[in-house]
């Protein structure tokens, strides 16, 4: 039997700088996408604010102490960015969670999409989903995510947020094809939780610094609010 096709992500937190520049060319696509599905009950074009499909964090911790005995400091402090958005999970706790079947997985490319006709905005979603990837448009009342840039996935391109990086960390394709460029990767680090709750579709290569994931060893140090 043939098995599915399933896009999915990579990236390189070796790389990544924290520029933002994935974040802020999704929100750009983002609002496009609204704009042209305005809510028909008010005319105007509902309000973005805090609703990030992709983010970036800064996850930091460590300390720095004198040494008594050679009046050195000493220090293991350690910071690394990690960029993320929806993994269109092979075992998505969103879709699972949904009451209406308005979340759900395409068979054609693995992407976990929303049905807005289907959609109540319980945010059942949101509550299940580990990355928070599902986030909710309070003047529509319904949920928003990252659908894999779909309509540019058709036209042959890469997601706005791949293409957008100016230190090429972030890819996306077939998992096959990304597994046969990268390997299997590093697995997750923090702030990332375990990979076991969802079996997302994500190849991480590890910063040096990576800590275990959902270790407390540090903390998100800027949480994207845009």
């Amino acid at each position: 039997m043939t098995q599915p096709t399933q896009y999915g992500f990579y990236v390189d937190t070796t790389k990544c700088t924290g520029c933002k520049a994935c974040h802020v060319s999704c929100k750009d696509r983002q609002a496009d996408l609204i704009r042209g599905n305005q809510n028909p009950m008010n005319g105007g074009v509902p309000s973005l604010k805090g609703v990030t499909w992709r983010r970036v964090y800064e996850y930091g911790g460590g300390s720095c102490t004198m040494n008594p005995a050679t009046k050195v400091f000493e220090n293991n402090v350690f910071a690394y960015y990690m960029s993320i958005g929806c993994n269109h999970c092979s075992e998505p706790v969103c879709v699972k969670a949904c009451p209406t079947g308005a979340m759900h997985k395409r068979r054609e490319d693995g992407l976990v999409h929303v049905a807005e006709d289907l959609c109540i905005g319980c945010e059942s979603c949101a509550r299940a989903c580990p990355y928070d990837a599902p986030q909710i448009d309070r003047e529509r009342k319904v949920m928003t995510k990252c659908d894999g840039c779909y309509e540019r996935l058709a036209a042959g391109k890469k997601p706005t947020c791949v293409e957008s990086c100016p230190l090429r960390a972030l890819d996306f394709d077939r998992m096959d094809v990304l597994e046969e460029k990268y390997g299997k990767g590093d697995g997750h680090i923090a702030p990332l939780p375990s990979e076991g709750i969802t079996s997302p579709n994500l190849i991480i290569k590890a910063n040096r610094n990576g800590q275990p994931a959902g270790s407390g060893a540090g903390k998100v140090l800027n949480p994207s609010e845009v």
